[in-house]
């Protein structure tokens, strides 16, 4: 069963500038509330039971707005609004269930991963990257499922248009079924003539217990990072099985400024 999830937070969100030189991209409010809730809504209604949050130093804010205890006590005792006391249940409920790691450099999510090693207790666990939120669906307790049929490494995907292939890790893939996949492959950011197929990976990951091994062993790549893509290549070659599950909500791009603000509309419009 998946009980467990790993949440890389210690990117530098450069691509949110000016906003992340004071604020952690994670707790920017979409439609009223930081994304990294939405987060942890999935993976509450989806049966995890505890979450790793792997930060850096930059990132203290982020456990700072888990750990707030005093801030609230204080308004509360003051002001019995109902509202504020109804936010701090919900943030100790938060609190209860995750934990933190840190990653002080920028080595990559493989990196990232690779810090949580000790902390994992099942053969699989579960990656979620917070820049990416699915909505009108819940695309982890999808993938659980499907993990339980087919007890295998699960990862969530979407059809992308040939001009934005090079943009994303493309799937080489043999059809199951109409939302599923074998995952025969993974190529990072292709061209169009080299892309095996338009189906893309998305930032939702049921993972081996086994690719911490590989991590391990695993040299930089690109920009001196530890890709975990490279580990799931590794891992497909000594023929352990992965699902690509293309899912049925809607994706949004939480990473980039016009996709953090097409993201609150879109949350917005649908009262989520």
């Amino acid at each position: 069963m998946i009980k467990q999830a790993i949440i890389p937070l210690a990117g530098l969100g450069t691509r949110l500038l000016p906003l992340t030189s004071v604020i952690p991209k994670e707790l920017l409010p979409i439609n009223g509330k930081p994304g990294l809730e939405y987060i942890l809504e999935e993976c509450l209604q989806s049966g995890i039971t505890e979450v790793i949050f792997i930060i850096s130093k930059r990132k203290k804010a982020i456990k700072q707005y888990f750990y707030n205890d005093s801030f609230y006590k204080k308004l509360i005792k003051k002001n019995k609004n109902k509202r504020l006391i109804d936010e701090y249940k919900k943030i100790k409920k938060y609190k209860k269930m995750i934990k933190f790691v840190y990653q002080n450099s920028p080595r990559g999510t493989g990196d990232a991963v690779l810090k949580c090693k000790n902390l994992i207790k099942s053969n699989f666990f579960l990656m979620m990257m917070p820049d990416d939120l699915i909505i009108k669906n819940n695309c982890t307790r999808s993938m659980i499922a499907l993990h339980k049929k087919y007890k295998s490494s699960i990862i969530a995907s979407k059809k992308v248009q040939n001009d934005n292939v090079s943009r994303w890790g493309i799937f080489k893939v043999k059809k199951i079924n109409k939302r599923n996949f074998v995952i025969k492959d993974v190529i990072e950011k292709p061209t169009i003539k080299k892309a095996p197929s338009r189906y893309a990976v998305i930032g939702r990951y049921i993972l081996t217990k086994k690719i911490f091994k590989v991590l391990e062993k695993q040299k930089p790549g690109q920009n001196g990072e530890i890709h975990i893509t490279d580990s799931i290549r590794t891992l497909i070659l000594r023929q352990n099985k992965f699902i690509g599950h293309i899912f049925a909500g809607k994706y949004l791009d939480c990473g980039t400024m016009k996709g953090y603000i097409n993201s609150t509309l879109e949350i917005s419009k649908n009262n989520i």
